[in-house]
């Protein structure tokens, strides 16, 4: 059982060191998108990335964003919005999925731009600009990737534009090859994990990560991921995700891992000793407070039977 269990505390610390990693690089590389395009954003006055209640995210001038969430409070059962700064490109990473923020700028650029429907970053950006792939990459490479790189190793130095709307179509461009680049970023990093992790996995067994209604998420006996999901355009068909590809469409990698660790550690309180205790104070206080409420629950019921009771000794009409 000891061996059974440091094996798992080796996949739940190496999806740790794999979490913190994909974070580092996360955080460079937005941070010199940032630093990349800072006079075009101060040109531009900020821009406004996310505006979808109850989500919101816009980065300002200064490069610091803006992010607004809506939540139900718990004990209260109203709605709360909560307006948070978000100074650095570390935080950002944190919260939000780098290939959503990318996605984000990608939108904003083009609506500032008054640009009309949206090319992908896959065939539809080579339609629009006009050039089939005969004429960019020999076949049997991967057409996109290999344009993508070209595009971005002319990019040595600051772009320039005369006024706001190039600014924002040149914000656009760059935008789409980040979104590009971190997501085959993201693939490389769950395919490197799936190769670290065959091994152990081979002992430990197929892991369910996550079960919702409309996702499952499973770490094979192999080492691979492998999920299952309902798009939110598919009329409730499955779509299954066998590599890693297609994963990062749906999943940021910071939050495979780390929901990883936490299955982990759910399932074998040993690998993670501070959270199995953490839990169980979490689920002490949790009694506590329902301990609290029941008696007081009762003493209100206690009390207005006594005042039943003398109203009736009064002959007065009760409740």
């Amino acid at each position: 059982m000891d061996g059974h269990n440091d094996l798992l505390g080796e996949l739940a610390a190496d999806a740790a060191l794999e979490r913190s990693d994909f974070l580092v690089q996360s955080t460079e590389q937005l941070r010199k998108f940032l630093d990349h395009h800072k006079e075009r954003i101060a040109v531009l006055g900020g821009l406004t990335l996310i505006d979808e209640e109850p989500d919101y995210l816009s980065i300002a001038p200064d490069l610091s964003f803006r992010s607004r969430s809506r939540y139900q409070d718990d004990v209260t059962g109203d709605w709360v919005s909560e307006t948070e700064v978000i100074e650095s490109a570390s935080e950002l990473v944190e919260l939000y999925n780098p290939a959503d923020i990318y996605a984000a700028f990608t939108e904003a650029a083009r609506e500032a731009s008054g640009m009309h429907a949206e090319p992908t970053a896959e065939a539809d950006l080579m339609e629009v600009a006009g050039i089939s792939l005969e004429e960019t990459v020999p076949l049997g490479e991967d057409p996109y990737a290999a344009a993508a790189d070209s595009w971005a190793a002319g990019q040595g130095e600051p772009l320039d534009a005369d006024d706001d709307e190039a600014a924002a179509h040149r914000l656009y461009d760059l935008a789409l090859e980040y979104q590009e680049r971190s997501q085959r970023s993201e693939s490389r990093l769950l395919g490197e994990f799936e190769g670290a992790a065959a091994g152990l996995s081979g002992l430990v067994g197929e892991l369910i990560i996550v079960d919702d209604d409309d996702e499952r998420l499973t770490l094979t006996s192999s080492g691979t991921f492998r999920a299952e999901v309902i798009p939110e355009d598919a009329e409730g068909e499955w779509r299954m995700l066998t590599n890693a590809d297609e994963l990062v469409e749906f999943y940021d990698p910071t939050d495979v891992f780390g929901d990883l660790a936490d299955s982990l550690a759910e399932a074998y309180p040993t690998v993670a000793p501070e959270l199995g205790a953490a839990a169980e104070g979490a689920r002490a206080a949790a009694s506590a407070a329902t301990a609290v409420a029941d008696a007081e629950a009762n003493e209100d019921v206690e009390d207005v039977e006594d005042v039943d009771d003398a109203d009736e000794a009064e002959g007065k009409p009760t409740a």
